[in-house]
């Protein structure tokens, strides 16, 4: 190999003192404050650099593709960072460019990958081997360049690559409840990223680093505000700024959506602290759907967006839940709220995604978990085809252990996202390691109609638009989410939401490597600790599919007391909620298989036992312990894992940087702490019902 500059001779030099390993470690690893996610680039160490150095030192990329400099940009920095080359770009073929960066729109195999499949292929050509990145449209160039990355980064060998990539679901989005004001709903991570007040060079600096973290996993839509919206996120200022961030995030392939509130023709709210549920921005009178004037002034609002964003996606709506504006509040259905919208949208190619989280706690049905699936089934095939509705994982609401909602099969003529939460509402906001794609995987594995829900929501036989939406848990922390493990889990919603046939543990072991410099046996450790944690954390704040455990408020301390006859009923009995034939029947919202299992105690899994049977505390379960007894076990569990994980994350301090790893350990014991906690309270509430 030919050394072909100073800083070539630094790297190199400073790698013979790192020692040998698969990932290069310093004794005494640079601190790190987690800003750059898992793209840190950090160097890589072995035999393999002398490869990587010659084939990716020149580098040729098609001068007719639009993202030619973010591609650029991005290669030199984690080239540098991981290899100490520099590399040359040419927008002309030499016979030394070694990666070549390719789009070609008339190859037919290239067509059928779509404009964000891409191809990576080593090829031998005369005495060299030429890297191919190629794909039809410019953004599967952008995508195929950060998975090249990657494989450098988790040390995958490039002397014969054959990847072929397309994505399995159209809209891969992120849903960020930010507000105008810069808090977060439900945010644990500090303030919102969105700094309408004040967009300086470096917030829009950092937007482009979350652009940046977001092509690398392929997500390519987010709404910016609150599902909760204010109607001012619509004003000519906003929308003014908002194009702004739209200029950061279309290199990279990313849409912008917004939340928008349903009153928003209507004048503004006197009251300001209830002007997300009472005012709007317009003159008029009525925000009624069938009104010529309100269809009117929602086509100016949306021509005028088009004009500022030509490429904005559409409009998330919630309508008539918790309080927010809806058609129903003039007597109109929701078919005809979202219809009307979507007509307006469908000229522009936009899109209108309606939340289908309603429920009333003045409805007629007692059990909450029924109302969605009975307000939206019967309406199925009458919504336009640019309409979409966007239905929870769960029917509850975003617990740690509950069934898929019902809806997931049971619409056949409807688009559906599925709307998963990235944010710990309810698994131990930034406090807890909970690592998430387990949860992921098990609903989308789950199957209703003979269907699995991955299927279901990535199909494109019936429907026309697919998609899956995640309710982010980014802020503006030094590490974006709070706890340094936090982001793992908007790491591995990007690779699901592309592919959610991926295996977890592949996953895991890429965002482990790319996150961490660690030995093989450090990453098996903490994979096998991480792929566990959300079924401990549910061991002890949703037991055997007992939901609803934490306060009202926060949703993080126990408050049992408070929840108890609403979602499920205590006594000295037993402690459960009957959702069978003969309780609320909500089973029979599921097909017939899942109903029969559901319904029968005998073969309802486990770990919805509770959310489905009222079961006395005597039952003996698979383990041959009763009820109490397995109640009891899992809340100790639980507590074992987090005194595991210490262990674990001790085992590897000398791997970590001493800054993320100080970060991590406080989180640890705060966790151990509240754990504990909930432990003793837990166990005090049953106690007093069986005295």
């Amino acid at each position: 190999m030919i050394i072909k500059n100073l800083r070539q001779i630094l790297f190199l030099t400073a790698m013979l003192f790192m020692g040998a390993g698969t990932i290069a470690r310093q004794k005494t690893p640079t601190n790190e404050n987690g800003y750059k996610l898992w793209l840190r680039y950090a160097p890589v160490a072995g035999k393999k650099i002398q490869e990587h150095e010659e084939t990716l030192s020149n580098i040729f990329i098609s001068s007719h593709v639009s993202t030619a400099g973010v591609i650029a940009e991005e290669l030199k920095k984690g080239l540098s960072g991981m290899l100490g080359i520099t590399p040359a770009i040419h927008q002309s073929k030499k016979d030394r460019s070694y990666l070549r960066i390719v789009k070609q729109p008339g190859s037919e195999h290239l067509k059928n990958l779509g404009k964000e499949g891409y191809t990576i292929k080593t090829i031998q050509q005369k005495n060299n081997k030429i890297i191919f990145i190629k794909s039809a449209g410019d953004a599967g160039l952008v995508y195929g360049t950060f998975h090249l990355l990657r494989l450098i980064q988790t040390q995958q060998p490039l002397h014969n690559i054959h990847i072929t990539e397309k994505p399995q679901i159209i809209f891969r989005m992120l849903n960020h409840w930010d507000n105008l004001d810069g808090s977060v709903e439900r945010g644990y991570s500090g303030a919102s990223i969105f700094t309408w007040n004040d967009l300086t060079k470096d917030n829009l600096q950092r937007i482009k680093d979350y652009a940046r973290a977001n092509a690398s996993i392929g997500i390519n839509a987010v709404v910016l505000n609150n599902v909760n919206a204010d109607p001012r996120i619509l004003r000519n200022d906003y929308l003014q700024k908002i194009a702004r961030v739209a200029d950061v995030l279309r290199p990279y392939n990313i849409r912008i959506f917004l939340s928008a509130n349903y009153a928003s023709p209507l004048p503004p709210s006197s009251t300001p602290d209830v002007i997300k549920k009472q005012g709007g921005i317009g003159n008029l009178a009525t925000a009624d759907p069938l009104n010529e004037q309100v269809q009117q002034w929602w086509k100016q609002k949306v021509d005028e967006i088009y004009r500022l964003i030509p490429d904005f996606g559409g409009f998330l709506v919630k309508a008539n839940s918790e309080g927010m504006p809806g058609p129903q509040d003039y007597g109109r259905s929701h078919v005809e709220g979202a219809n009307m919208l979507a007509r307006i949208l469908q000229p522009h190619n936009g899109i209108l995604i309606w939340r289908a989280f309603v429920y009333a706690h003045n409805n007629k049905e007692p059990d909450r978990v029924k109302q969605s699936y009975a307000e939206f089934q019967p309406l199925d095939g009458q919504f336009d085809q640019n309409v979409i509705l966007q239905v929870k994982n769960g029917p509850l609401d975003f617990q740690p252990l509950e069934p898929p909602h019902p809806l997931f099969g049971a619409l056949e003529k409807t688009n559906l996202f599925a709307e998963l939460q990235i944010t710990q509402e309810y698994l131990g906001h930034s406090t807890y390691l909970v690592y998430l794609a387990p949860m992921w995987k098990d609903f989308l594995n789950f199957e209703n109609h003979q269907q699995k829900i991955a299927h279901i929501i990535s199909k494109k036989k019936t429907v026309r638009i697919t998609g899956i939406a995640g309710v982010a848990n980014i802020g503006d922390d030094e590490n974006w989410t709070g706890h340094h493990f936090a982001q793992a889990n908007w790491y591995a919603y990007g690779r699901i939401a592309w592919n959610p046939d991926l295996l977890i543990d592949s996953i895991t072991n890429d965002w482990l490597k790319m996150t961490f410099s660690l030995d093989p046996s450090g990453n098996k450790k903490l994979l096998n600790i991480m792929n566990s944690s959300w079924m401990h954390f549910a061991d002890l704040q949703t037991p055997i599919g007992l939901p609803v455990t934490t306060d009202p408020g926060m949703h993080y301390y126990p408050a049992l007391k408070q929840r108890t006859n609403m979602y499920w009923k205590i006594n000295a009995k037993g402690i459960g909620y009957d959702r069978t034939a003969s309780g609320s029947g909500y089973a029979s919202q599921y097909d017939a298989v899942n109903e029969r299992l559901f319904n029968n105690i005998q073969t309802c899994p486990e770990k919805y036992l509770l959310f489905f049977h009222f079961v006395d505390w005597n039952y003996r379960l698979q383990n041959g312990k009763t009820l109490l007894e397995n109640l009891l076990q899992g809340f100790q569990q639980s507590i074992n894992s987090i005194d595991r994980l210490k262990f674990t994350w001790h085992s590897l301090k000398d791997q970590v940087d001493e800054q993320r790893y100080k970060e991590v350990q406080q989180k640890i014991d705060l966790q151990k702490k509240d754990a504990l906690e909930f432990k003793y309270y837990f166990v005090g509430f049953l106690h007093t019902f069986l005295q």
